[in-house]
């Protein structure tokens, strides 16, 4: 392997001074997916019954036609009526506040190197543990999932903004503000119960998993289990024309070919978005714009969003958000923790010198529903905006305008057509009968 790319080098211009190329993605990047697995995972990611009202899915934040995310700065889950930029609030159930932070695309989550997710890093791959995974829970909660991917999925449904709903509206939401989420009568069962009370599921469940021979043998971690399978075969992505460039020796456009040489070489981009899918999921402060609540706790008294430090406790992690991956970045929008930037060129522009653009950040662009709460307050906060800009840790890089326009051609060059089509694509109904996000 080390030979080809070293081969492909030799196809770039000689102008180009660049990193190494990441070698092209193959099978032995992904575990192997059983069909009849992701089929099952297909309904339960788009059926509204794992949701505590009932009303929202996994899809109604990652969406496929909205690039696996949901087209907004920062989303409302529970309360929220619509998809996408058309969401709306449901008068008759308000939400508290929005989401805290902008829902991540779910491209190639399946493959092997994504060993942490989520913008902090707060579930990961632990071989010291002996659930083998690091998350906020204790381990005898985490047991039965069969990878990081699936354990990802035990986190949205007890969020009261995202799928949950708040305190005494449904049994859900009540069993989490008590505390109880795994055994009998927990959050994790309640919704496992719904699942199995639907014969249809029943049936696909006992023929798909060999441990289940009845309905009151599913679990959470088997629905988990099939959504994540679902997702890593949904949505793997690495039939981008960057990656017939690096597997078959496909020409890119000249504009994205200069933009490649600037992203490998003196921008300076593949520092951190590097290997197969250019991110070294690792956690940087780049002084994106914190919007809307962040993750602080809700008895604080202003937004705020300390990243990887309310994981580790460590201040050198303050500000610090794991590198996300650009494939199909193109179709993602908005960018950033927050979803600060509607626009791929303005967040490539603003990414350059962040602290300048901080100094000059427009809230025009933000994609919000019609909320009544105080979206800029960190913004507005001198103490925040201070903290957020002696965190950063990149100098300024200096690009024309002529320059950003062909990297953002090259990142465009990462969009999988394929992978935005999907290969089980919307199911037009689920078992329960509830409405398919769409």
């Amino acid at each position: 392997m080390r030979l080809f790319i070293l081969g492909l080098m030799t196809l770039i211009p000689s102008y180009i001074v660049a990193g190494e190329l990441p070698a092209p993605v193959t099978d032995a990047d992904y575990r192997s997916i059983a069909k009849a697995e992701a089929e099952l995972g297909q309904l339960l990611f788009y059926d509204p019954i794992l949701s505590g009202n009932k009303e929202v899915a996994c899809a109604t934040c990652h969406h496929p036609r909205l690039g696996t995310s949901d087209g907004l700065s920062l989303g409302i889950g529970d309360g929220g009526i619509g998809l996408g930029p058309d969401r709306v609030v449901d008068p008759n159930n308000l939400p508290e506040q929005r989401i805290p932070r902008n829902a991540p695309a779910l491209f190639n989550l399946g493959a092997n190197e994504f060993t942490v997710l989520f913008h902090d890093g707060r579930i990961a791959l632990d071989p010291s543990r002996p659930s083998g995974l690091r998350t906020p829970l204790d381990d005898d909660m985490v047991t039965g999932f069969a990878s990081l991917l699936s354990a990802q999925t035990m986190f949205p449904v007890l969020s009261a903004d995202e799928m949950a709903g708040h305190y005494s509206e449904n049994d859900v939401a009540k069993a989490v503000r008590q505390g109880l989420l795994t055994g009998q009568g927990g959050a994790w069962d309640i919704i496992a119960r719904r699942v199995a009370a639907l014969p249809d599921y029943v049936e696909r469940f006992t023929t798909v998993y060999p441990h289940i021979n009845s309905a009151d043998q599913i679990g959470f971690t088997d629905i988990s289990n099939a959504i994540a399978t679902f997702m890593e075969f949904e949505w793997r992505s690495d039939t981008s024309p960057f990656d017939a460039f690096l597997r078959d020796q496909q020409e890119l456009s000249e504009l994205a070919s200069e933009g490649m040489t600037l992203f490998y070489g003196d921008a300076g981009c593949s520092t951190c978005h590097s290997r197969a899918f250019q991110t070294d999921h690792k956690f940087h402060a780049m002084g994106a714009p914190q919007i809307g609540p962040g993750k602080a706790a809700r008895f604080e008294s202003h937004a705020k969003d300390e990243g990887r430090f309310r994981v580790t406790g460590d201040p050198s992690d303050l500000y610090k958000f794991r590198t996300p991956s650009l494939r199909n970045v193109a179709i993602t929008a908005p960018y950033g923790h927050a979803g600060s930037h509607a626009s791929l060129q303005a967040f490539i522009k603003d990414h350059l010198d962040p602290v300048a653009a901080l100094k000059l950040y427009d809230p025009a662009q933000l994609v919000l529903p019609q909320l009544q709460v105080d979206d800029l307050r960190a913004l507005e906060d001198s103490a925040e905006m201070s903290a957020i800009v002696s965190a950063v840790e990149q100098s300024p890089v200096h690009l024309t305008d002529a320059e950003i326009a062909s990297l953002t051609a090259f990142l465009n060059s990462l969009t999988d057509p394929d992978a935005m089509l999907g290969r089980l694509g919307v199911p037009d109904t689920v078992p329960s009968g509830l409405r398919v996000p769409n």
